[in-house]
């Protein structure tokens, strides 16, 4: 059975930048309390290489009732709910360790997808009742973030059926979006709010709502 624990993933900054908003996210909820469930922060490297064992190590260790990772989605303008995890890692920039995989799978000889675990509907829907842009995404990329999320997914379907776990992708913080033009960005108490109420809605629901949240295109 899972335990009243919460494993909170994020991913060291990339891509050229000095900081990365899941990160810091991770590095404010660590240690606190959620609905009565203590929050284990974890930050992994942008490493294709790297990240599984640090993962499922996590997992073995925390045994959490909820694992949530997020990852940083510069361009979107709020907090991005996953619903699919893709075995597929197509990466268009190399990772920190330099490595750029193309068309391999994340897990060889796995599903082609996994869906979360988590009712993303509710989180979305709880999100935006605090004014905080939230929504469904279908795609987390074929890059380091799919990959975390279909390692976390697979090692849930493999392990312990009690710990539900997704993702979530949150925007670039205001300095980010600083250097380029006209991006979107998020200030980062206001992503912290959004986290927690997301944590706190999947912990009180095991059934998400029967609502039409899908897309025409």
């Amino acid at each position: 059975m899972g335990g009243r624990t919460i494993l909170l993933a994020g991913f060291e900054p990339f891509g050229g930048d000095a900081t990365n908003p899941s990160q810091e996210i991770v590095h404010a909820l660590d240690g606190t309390s959620i609905a009565g469930h203590a929050v284990a922060g974890l930050v992994l490297p942008v490493s294709f290489a790297a990240t599984a064992p640090l993962l499922v190590d996590a997992l073995a260790r925390e045994r959490p009732a909820i694992a949530l990772a997020l990852g940083q989605a510069g361009g979107r303008s709020g907090l991005s709910f996953e619903r699919v995890a893709v075995n597929l890692i197509d990466a268009r920039i190399a990772d920190n360790d330099g490595l750029q995989p193309v068309d391999a799978p994340v897990v060889a000889g796995g599903p082609a997808a996994y869906f979360s675990s988590l009712p993303v509907k509710a989180m979305a829907r709880q999100v935006r009742a605090l004014g905080i842009p939230a929504s469904l995404s279908m795609t987390a990329g074929t890059f380091a973030c799919n990959q975390v999320f279909y390692l976390l997914a697979h090692a849930i379907a493999q392990g312990d059926a009690d710990t539900r776990g997704g993702f979530v992708h949150v925007p670039w913080l205001p300095q980010q979006a600083a250097l380029r033009r006209d991006e979107p960005s998020m200030s980062l108490s206001t992503m912290i709010e959004g986290v927690r109420a997301a944590l706190d809605c999947a912990i009180a629901t095991r059934v998400d709502l029967g609502v039409a949240e899908g897309e025409t295109h």
